[in-house]
């Protein structure tokens, strides 16, 4: 990993634990993207059981025109 070191300067003037607020920022970061990703699975899993409910009840768009 590396990070612009005029960027750390200025953070490390900032506060005296770099590293505990880094891996604060770090600890955030992580929960939100895995909060947002299991949100869109769940998202997702909704939609296709919708849409599973919609042709379970009135068949499949297709179906007039297959020749199966």
């Amino acid at each position: 990993m590396t990070l612009n070191e005029d960027l750390v300067l200025q953070a490390r003037a900032l506060t005296d634990n770099l590293s505990g607020v880094v891996e604060s920022l770090l600890a955030q970061f992580v929960e939100r993207e895995r909060q947002q990703k299991l949100a869109k699975t769940r998202s997702r899993e909704a939609t296709i059981a919708t849409w599973n409910g919609f042709n379970a009840k009135t068949g499949s768009f297709a179906d007039e025109y297959s020749t199966l």
